[in-house]
């Protein structure tokens, strides 16, 4: 039986964030792909963090390109539902495993995609502890840095995948970007590969100026379900949004996937029906790291739930963003099914400056607090005016110095974050790799997941998502799952903020844009007139 769909579909259209023109489409998408011209789609994008290794990648920067250079066994179509792409069949074998069979399909250089190259990729990320390990930790005989038991090699067409439990899911998340394979030249300058790597995907990696641009250009040798119906991408790196927004209105830039604040109450009528305003499967958050001074123990726990709650979310969402934000009540997206608005402690999310004023002084009789509570962000992806009301919020509330620490781009602070070099609070947030409650919780909060820049661990939680891992449908995980959230709020590892809309447009120069369920474009169906 071939894998469909996945197990926890969103409801039927419900983001499918379409912009699509009623003219013809290009000859590009009658010929079944691009002409080889260089009439590219401009899009907005930012540095990377990392070389383009999928299984070293967890940003948006290098996420957008690492998805269009590379397939994997199973895509992501609007509505999060899942199809395969290089697996023709992922049949259920055993009590906790499963076959896979690929298709036939051709790397860039027109070499053979094997089953070792998804084998030999997923053993190298966990061996050398790349930043995408954990999301193997379901296989048998995960431990980090070492390798992966549970795969094996039938032959060029097939391998097989054991889990260490069964889970039903586990097919679902096979397009997230840790599951794609290498080429087998990678493994020769690990560096070298990510700055020119070979692909297998719709796209191939064409230039990539540093801090510019970066452009990619339709894959002749890939015939899969995603195919190019334009002459290329160039994703351009700003160092701020409103720049972005002004391109788009002149016609400089086709495709902008986040509209400044500054034009939250304008953007609809400029835009017209090239505007889009839905909700996505986006969350924003700040995280203090476990380690920070006057964070940690009984002392951090007092002043986490005071922070959260000198915070008023709904004065915010209503001033700085115009209705395109929701204030959060738990750690999810209410786009994903199971989302509960309603989960025991939920409260510490809501503004009380009376509490937070109690929660501070109990912690300051433990240790008194000195210094500034600093938010560090990036100034290129127009987070300024939120973190100015956020810090305004706590000092306001608490009668202390509450500040914004602003980084260039968004590389600079990731960079810092991931080196765990980065001071006080920073912001995080959380742009979901596949449809799935879970997919918030384990990779940004199980215990040395990739994602967890706060380096959070309670044996607890991770038991908790363990089990909902292997229940036998999604609908059967959501209890496990809301309750390991309870416990999330109780330890606040980091401070949900607000749910995102998906707030973006494009311009008259291009037909049939779509912004699919988690925000991102489908921008191999765009086509340029």
């Amino acid at each position: 039986m071939q894998l469909k769909k996945t197990a926890a579909i969103l409801g039927a259209g419900a983001l499918t964030l379409g912009l699509v023109a009623c003219s013809d489409s290009s000859e590009s998408a009658d010929n079944g792909g691009a002409t080889g011209g260089d009439n590219y789609v401009l899009v907005n994008g930012s540095e990377p963090q990392n070389p383009l290794i999928p299984g070293n990648t967890n940003e948006t920067g290098g996420g957008r390109i690492v998805d269009q250079i590379y397939a994997g066994l199973v895509y992501y179509d609007a509505d999060g539902e899942v199809h395969n792409d290089l697996a023709e069949s992922i049949e259920p074998e055993g009590d906790a495993g499963y076959r896979v069979t690929l298709r036939d399909a051709k790397w860039s250089d027109g070499t053979d995609v094997k089953a070792s190259d998804f084998v030999d990729a997923w053993n190298y990320v966990v061996e050398n502890s790349l930043l995408g390990a954990y999301h193997f930790e379901p296989i048998s005989g995960y431990e980090e840095g070492k390798t992966l038991e549970g795969l094996e090699v039938v032959d060029d067409k097939t391998f097989t995948i054991e889990l260490s439990q069964p889970e039903a899911d586990f097919p679902s998340r096979l397009g997230y970007a840790s599951y794609y394979p290498l080429h087998p030249s990678a493994y020769d300058d690990f560096d070298a590969y990510g700055e020119n790597p070979i692909s297998n995907g719709p796209y191939k990696l064409e230039e990539w100026n540093h801090n510019q641009n970066a452009l990619v250009v339709p894959n002749g040798e890939y015939d899969g379900p995603r195919k190019a119906q334009n002459d290329g991408l160039d994703y351009v790196f700003y160092a701020q949004q409103d720049a972005a927004y002004a391109d788009l209105l002149s016609g400089n830039l086709d495709v902008l996937d986040a509209i400044p604040d500054s034009a939250f109450s304008t953007f609809e009528d400029e835009l017209g029906e090239r505007a889009v305003n839905q909700p996505a499967a986006i969350f924003q958050s700040i995280t203090i790291g476990e380690n920070a001074d006057h964070f940690s123990g009984e002392e951090g726990a007092l002043r986490r739930q005071a922070i959260s709650r000198a915070i008023d979310r709904e004065g915010i969402t209503e001033t700085i963003f115009d209705g395109t934000r929701t204030p959060a009540t738990d750690f999810t997206s209410p786009v994903l099914p199971g989302h509960s608005d309603s989960l025991e402690g939920a409260e510490v999310l809501e503004y009380d400056p009376e509490e937070a004023k109690r929660l501070w002084a109990e912690a300051e009789a433990i240790a008194p607090f000195e210094g500034e509570f600093t938010i560090a962000y990036n100034a290129d992806g127009g987070h300024q005016a939120w973190v100015d009301a956020v810090t305004n919020s706590i000092r306001n509330t608490l009668g202390i110095e509450a500040t914004g620490n602003a980084y260039p781009d968004f590389k600079s602070l990731r960079d810092d974050v991931t080196e765990r070099t980065i001071d006080g609070a920073f912001r995080t947030g959380w742009q979901a790799d596949y449809p799935l409650l879970s997919n918030f919780l384990g990779p940004l909060y199980g215990t040395g997941a990739g994602s967890n820049d706060g380096d959070y661990s309670n044996p607890e939680f991770d038991d908790l998502l363990k089990k909902a891992n292997g229940a036998e449908n999604q609908e059967a995980a959501v209890d496990d799952l809301n309750a390991a959230q309870e416990i999330l709020l109780q330890d606040l590892p980091a401070i949900p903020l607000w749910y995102s809309n998906l707030t973006g447009g494009s311009s008259e120069d291009v037909d049939n844009v779509v912004f699919g369920w988690n925000q991102v474009p489908l921008y191999y169906q765009i086509t340029k007139n």
